[in-house]
């Protein structure tokens, strides 16, 4: 077991986090309060953690100030659905797509948006796979200056220089997709998209709300599960289906007329030390989106939203 430091993308922000190597994987540490590890880029690896319990008694042998954690989460992977482990488990909300063929997802589309998908083409939409080379890179500087706010919060990559877009960007490009929408030489929209064994993880999908009436995002999407097919990939991944209490959303929505489900999968959390045990006891290690009713997150985004629009169109520089 080694302690080192490592770079981690945290909401769009580069940070410096302890780390401890832990049978060939990085355990990070991050939080202040409360001092969680996590297994470094846990979504985006081709298997799960294979052995929890070494890892548990690594880190609480962890005499390092930096990298000594409360509290270990872990979480399975799909197609893993069946809990393994007897830790404290709370269930882990993926949005995804169980794809047996490419004809049967596009079938049980709604109406709309199989029309959506069907109106890029008409509107001169032209998707292509592309590299990750200087000229994507430029596209993707101007996808990000489209607009200084989205889903009613400042956009973390709004104003990034082209050595930041091409850092964003370069993970995992061994097995990654880039899939991108063209109007002429426009580059409007953009998906990354990540293989992990017979996973692929949708890690970035972007478009230009400008150009909204073309449904760019409609197009990536299909051609993402048409390429998983394929490959013979049995799930197709999008983030979070339900981020703790929050129930209700556009981005929920939209997840549910593309064809996404909601698959639970376990994640694990075992405390480390007192302090990870009462937070864990107190739900703390939920966050507040993870602890208040849904109600009132509703309002808070909603006032959120305003409160951004607002100091936007006062021209406020800085967030």
């Amino acid at each position: 077991m080694t302690n080192a430091h490592i770079e981690i993308s945290i909401k769009g922000q580069w940070v410096t986090v302890p780390a401890v190597e832990i049978g060939g994987r990085s355990i990070v540490v991050t939080g202040r309060r409360l001092r969680v590890a996590t297994v470094h880029d846990e979504d985006w690896l081709e298997d799960e953690l294979d052995d929890p319990e070494s890892c548990i008694r690594r880190l609480k042998a962890c005499r390092s100030n930096g990298a000594k954690a409360d509290v270990f989460t872990f979480a399975q992977k799909l197609p893993a659905e069946t809990p393994k482990y007897s830790y404290r488990m709370e269930w882990n909300s993926i949005a995804a797509i169980r794809l047996t063929t490419f004809a049967d997802w596009w079938e049980k589309l709604p109406k709309d948006t199989r029309k959506n998908t069907r109106r890029a083409a008409k509107r001169g939409v032209v998707v292509k796979f592309r590299e990750l080379d200087d000229a994507l890179i430029g596209g993707l500087v101007a996808l990000n200056n489209d607009s200084p706010m989205r889903q009613g919060v400042p956009f973390a990559h709004f104003g990034k220089t082209v050595e930041e877009v091409r850092k964003d960007y370069s993970s995992f490009r061994d097995r990654s997709d880039f899939i991108c929408a063209y109007l002429g030489d426009e580059l409007i929209g953009l998906m990354k998209l990540v293989y992990c064994g017979k996973v692929a993880a949708i890690m970035q999908l972007l478009t230009k709300s400008r150009h909204y009436d073309k449904r760019p995002a409609n197009v990536l999407i299909t051609t993402a599960v048409e390429r998983c097919a394929q490959r013979g990939i049995s799930y197709v991944t999008y983030g979070r289906y339900r981020y703790g209490n929050k129930d209700n959303s556009s981005l929920i929505d939209f997840k549910d007329r593309n064809g996404f489900v909601e698959v639970l999968v376990p994640k694990y959390h075992v405390p480390l030390t007192l302090r990870g045990a009462v937070c864990l006891k107190l739900g703390l290690h939920r966050g507040l989106v993870g602890t208040l009713p849904s109600s009132v997150i509703r309002v808070g985004a909603a006032l959120r939203a305003k409160w951004y629009s607002w100091r936007l169109r006062a021209g406020v520089a800085q967030w």
